[in-house]
């Protein structure tokens, strides 16, 4: 993908963030749990506890058994998603006032001071890979690998230059499940990176989708989406190349039984089907936020498909 010509001439017009003096003196606990982004937080741990689940059934072990380590694995990576979330959020204010989507969060309107964002990310960060050491070396190196791509590499780097940011991004976004696995099972089995290729296969047409129905908002803060560097119709292929290439992904977890492969066939042609129709439609922004939408049910039904069925 192709490099903007500038990367972000929008720090001149950019909202600053007002010292917490100068604002709400303090924040409420509201605010906190906006700038941990918590349902983001709560939408991995599903498939953080998926991965633990299916770690255990895999290895033949008894679930109470390995509560307290799976207790520890979705507590870890909470804090650890919530950290890359605070930062995420100190490191784009300067964006962050420039779209709707994103004005009212606590780092722009001065609820929560910029430094105090900083330090949660730092603290919640550091908290959670502690909490994911303290079940295997190899979840906590997850953790920490899904921490880096997500603040370093997606964050600073590659959202403010090459709209191939939400492939790459999608790493990050990736790792719940396997830190899960390896949280049980430090081995890794293949049906663990299967969960991975799920994931990382399902946030390109997922963050396209919303990229489509934001596409002004990330034009006007300088924001080099594919929809605004490359246009719509290129990104309609992109999304339907993804969600291809998720259907027979989803379907190699077949030993999981009829139910679940009949289901997520279902759920995945139904994608595959709202996609093609977006090739002839006449509202990209309605097609885009119907593909949005589907794209959530498809993650939570499938996910929880997987613990049902493995019960």
């Amino acid at each position: 993908m192709s490099k903007t010509e500038t990367t972000l001439g929008a720090a001149d017009k950019a909202v600053k963030p007002v010292s917490l003096t100068e604002a709400n003196p303090s924040g409420t606990w509201r605010d906190y749990l906006t700038l941990a982004k918590i349902g983001i937080v709560i939408s991995n741990l599903i498939t953080v506890f998926a991965g633990s689940f299916l770690a255990i059934k895999y290895n033949h072990l008894q679930f109470m058994d390995e509560l307290a380590v799976l207790s520890l694995a979705v507590i870890g990576s909470a804090l650890v998603i919530a950290g890359g979330c605070s930062l995420n959020n100190y490191i784009d204010r300067d964006i962050d006032g420039l779209m709707e989507r994103t004005k009212e969060r606590p780092t722009v309107t001065g609820k929560i001071e910029a430094n105090q964002a900083l330090w949660m990310g730092i603290i919640l960060s550091a908290l959670g890979v502690i909490f994911l050491a303290m079940t295997t070396l190899t979840a906590a190196v997850f953790g920490l690998i899904g921490l880096f791509v997500y603040v370093v590499v997606y964050t600073m780097w590659l959202k403010r230059t090459y709209s191939i940011n939400t492939v790459i991004g999608g790493i990050s976004g990736a790792m719940p499940p396997l830190i899960g696995w390896a949280a049980v099972d430090p081995g890794l089995a293949h049906t663990a990176w299967i969960l991975f290729l799920i994931l990382f296969l399902w946030q390109p047409p997922h963050f396209l989708a919303l990229a489509m129905k934001r596409c002004e908002e990330y034009r006007n803060a300088g924001i080099p989406m594919l929809p605004v560097v490359s246009g719509f119709k290129m990104t309609k292929r992109q999304i339907i190349w993804y969600v291809s290439a998720l259907i027979p992904v989803s379907l190699y977890l077949y030993p999981f039984g009829k139910v679940y492969t009949i289901l997520a066939a279902i759920m995945g042609i139904g994608w595959l089907a709202l996609g093609l129709s977006g090739l002839r439609s006449t509202n990209d922004i309605k097609w885009a936020r119907q593909m949005f939408v589907y794209s959530l049910n498809y993650l939570t039904i499938l996910f929880v498909a997987m613990i049902l069925v493995n019960i």
